[in-house]
């Protein structure tokens, strides 16, 4: 295993850091090879032993793609909408994700394996997504010959008995799992042409131009400099152009400095470890708009209770805790008790939370995770997803 995952990373180097964070578990009741959403490799050792160190180095690029791409969150979300949660629709939801992936695993130092799920085997064109592929596909006539095919619940959202779940040993967390995810995406796009079309397409989307910040951050900078107090204050460090006119005397400028600005993230469970990495994307574009000043911006991860606010020091570094319900009014409540009051608050959400009854007494702009039409009302969890009038609202992605 150990030597198949060095020459995975010597051919595909863009990866190095996704195969380095896989953690292997040996269990004889794994089919063959499998991943689950916490970046364990779960291995049978028969599979292992009558494997070639080239074919398997195939297989661990395989597995780690399928994390790469959020396939279990994907996968959780499709079986959700269309309420296929059986046998059947799990290897369905397993062969679109292997039909997304593999077109462009193989080849150069990974020989293609025999057997390897294709797009071509249902004359399918390749560089589709899984969702595309389970939308125009019958895959029924495949069911019976991939019967055997499991990649865990890394590939399709649904936990399997052998794995070892959240609570288990050596499980990355969300802040890791897209840290992660950063990492590579950042070394596709710095290394051009050294990955095929399908992860340059993959890099472009987590390095995606994030939402209109700089119009809506500036209408919010421009918001809070304009009202009393915040933003404006008298400095020597500039003179006033107005001191030529009164020779012998000194006059202070007026020196406006960018607004502070707190991110509540919604970190309940209704949203998903790509969105949270997106959101991240979008806080470090938030600094950069207050022009890099980090002691100006604070994040707060909140499902139903806030967390901690911390200042930020590298985007991929905050870890986003939470994981249950939703509820944004106490991250609202913990932005406007810090010590320094912001001026602009920026959540990024689903909107299935509460909302403070009362607008806050600063500028709010609201992140806002798109969800299908059709989330079932009728449900007495459900909480309406409409912002209130006094944010404004950018739908993300």
């Amino acid at each position: 295993m150990l030597a198949a995952r060095l020459h995975a990373v010597k051919v595909r180097p863009y990866l190095a850091d996704a195969l380095f964070a896989l953690h292997v578990v040996e269990d004889r009741s794994v089919p063959t090879m499998a991943v689950d959403a916490h970046w364990r490799c779960y291995v049978s050792p028969a599979f292992v032993a009558r494997m070639p160190v080239e074919e398997l180095a195939g297989v661990w690029v395989h597995e780690v793609s399928h994390l790469l791409r959020d396939h279990h969150g994907r996968g959780e979300r499709y079986a959700r909408q269309h309420e296929e949660h059986g046998p059947g629709g799990r290897l369905r939801r397993n062969i679109a994700a292997d039909f997304e992936i593999n077109d462009d695993i193989y080849g150069d130092g990974l020989p293609l394996p025999h057997g390897v799920v294709l797009p071509s085997l249902l004359r399918l064109p390749a560089g589709l997504l899984m969702e595309e592929y389970l939308r125009t596909a019958s895959m029924s006539s495949l069911a019976p010959d991939l019967a055997w095919l499991d990649c865990g619940s890394g590939a399709d959202g649904q936990a399997r008995p052998w794995e070892l779940g959240p609570g288990g040993a050596h499980g990355l967390t969300r802040q890791q799992r897209d840290a992660v995810r950063f990492r590579v995406a950042r070394g596709i796009k710095g290394r051009p042409g050294n990955a095929p079309e399908g992860w340059r397409r993959w890099a472009d989307d987590a390095f995606h131009p994030p939402q209109p910040w700089r119009e809506l951050l500036g209408a919010a900078v421009r918001s809070a400099v304009g009202a009393p107090g915040p933003g404006d204050n008298h400095s020597y460090r500039r003179p006033s152009r107005r001191s030529a006119s009164v020779p012998g005397v000194l006059l202070p400028s007026l020196r406006r400095t960018p607004p502070r600005v707190c991110i509540v993230i919604d970190t309940s469970a209704s949203v998903s470890d790509a969105e949270l990495g997106g959101a991240l994307l979008e806080v470090a574009a938030i600094t950069r708009a207050v022009g890099g000043r980090r002691d100006l911006v604070t994040v707060i991860s909140c499902d139903a209770a806030a967390r901690t606010a911390v200042p930020v020091c590298r985007a991929e570094n905050i870890e986003l805790l939470g994981g249950g319900g939703t509820d944004l009014r106490s991250g609202f409540a913990r932005a406007l008790r810090s010590q320094h009051r912001p001026d602009v608050i920026v959540a990024f959400t689903d909107g299935q939370t509460p909302w403070p009854s009362t607008q806050p007494p600063c500028r709010t702009v609201v992140g806002l995770f798109p969800r299908p039409a059709d989330i079932d009302t009728d449900d007495p969890e459900y909480v309406p997803g409409l912002p209130p009038p006094w944010a404004q609202v950018v739908t993300i992605g």
